[in-house]
């Protein structure tokens, strides 16, 4: 088998790495997180790279590209810690390519394909935890659609979103609703997250609403399985930078008259810290080859590449401070930085915990041994 990238997808590695190196330097992130932790301007740079139509056919717009294409990208994207959402994109892609009717998809893809409208995926609630079955939302059938009464909580860019994907319980069961952040009844409340980016507290009070699908449930687990596999992806990319960095502290840092990467013992845990970043990376593009598998296999899946990258981001965060020592918890350094972003990527989609439950619930007689 194969595993080497194609001509294509190294030249979108090198094209959004170059980007990032150039135009989404240390200096530029924290100016963002400054204005707010979002940055339109920044978004529409990867418009203009064509990243937002990566996952979109070209029949409506974008490249016509499939999941390992996502994960190229979001390893990039994660070596700059770039806070523009770029997940959603690709989750907003994946449920209105393959759940919502036509009319929806004619109207919305081509948007969000240009760079033009941002959609994110507005799921949890307070009481839901990571469980997607749990929702409080209520839609009802209204004169011109549907009509949406929630609160969902930790939006991505809530307050600067052109619209939502909406779980709601219609008529009994679980069903998704396209709702524009500018319709009458949506309100919204932004705030800067722990990683230095930013997410809104979403309140809909009979906000006027597009159905997506009304097997909900099944269009919300491929959504946030989407996001599981590009939330890998990118925690591949902050743990890559993060070890090169300490790698490079270590070896200019001297102690005794000699660089601290003479020392056996701190070696011994930079080559532990490089084992737990190949575990990720190869989990990582499990989940990504995953993706298009029927849904019980994926969600399996899924939940086993997560959990590997939380314990991987963990250890690996926390090495990296731990070896800079107290220069690693400066606001001013970048490795605090890698620090903060990996300790929410681990608790994104699910924590390491949740998803440990997921494996188990999910394992069959052979515990996926003869599987």
């Amino acid at each position: 088998m194969d595993f080497d990238f194609t001509d294509d997808q190294e030249s979108l590695r090198d094209a959004t790495r170059k980007w990032v190196e150039k135009g989404y330097d240390f200096a530029r992130r924290a100016s963002i997180v400054k204005a707010g932790g979002f940055s339109r301007e920044a978004y529409g740079e990867l418009a203009s790279l064509g990243l937002t139509g990566l996952c979109i056919s070209e029949e409506d717009g974008g490249l016509g590209m499939g999941p390992v294409e996502g994960m190229v990208v979001m390893e990039e994207l994660g070596r700059g810690m770039v806070l523009e959402p770029f997940v959603q994109t690709l989750i907003a892609s994946g449920v209105l390519s393959g759940h919502a009717p036509q009319a929806v998809k004619a109207a919305w893809l081509p948007k969000i394909a240009s760079g033009e409208s941002l959609i994110v995926l507005a799921y949890q609630e307070r009481a839901a935890r990571y469980q997607l079955e749990k929702c409080e939302a209520k839609a009802a059938s209204a004169q011109d659609g549907w009509a949406l009464t929630a609160i969902k909580s930790i939006v991505p860019a809530g307050d600067q979103a052109n619209a939502f994907i909406v779980p709601a319980m219609a008529d009994g069961q679980m069903a998704l609703f396209l709702v524009e952040r500018s319709a009458t009844g949506v309100t919204t409340h932004g705030y800067g997250t722990q990683d230095g980016a930013r997410a809104a507290e979403v309140t809909l009070d009979n906000a006027p609403a597009v159905l997506i699908t009304l097997d909900g449930l099944t269009a919300l687990e491929h959504a946030i399985d989407i996001g599981i596999a590009a939330t890998c992806a990118e925690a591949v990319g902050v743990m890559d930078r993060a070890l090169a960095v300490t790698v490079e502290y270590m070896n200019t840092r001297k102690q005794f008259g000699v660089a601290i990467s003479s020392f056996q013992a701190l070696r011994h845990r930079i080559a532990d810290m490089k084992m737990q970043l190949e575990l990720a990376r190869s989990m990582s593009y499990y989940a990504s080859l995953k993706l298009n598998a029927p849904a019980e296999e994926r969600r399996r899946a899924l939940a086993r590449a997560k959990y590997q990258l939380g314990v991987s981001m963990r250890f690996v965060g926390q090495q990296a401070v731990q070896l800079h020592g107290g220069i690693g918890v400066t606001d001013e350094y970048i490795v605090s930085h890698y620090f903060k972003k990996l300790t929410q990527l681990e608790m994104t989609f699910g924590d390491t915990l949740h998803h440990l439950g997921e494996v188990s619930s999910r394992m069959q007689d052979t515990a996926g041994v003869f599987a």
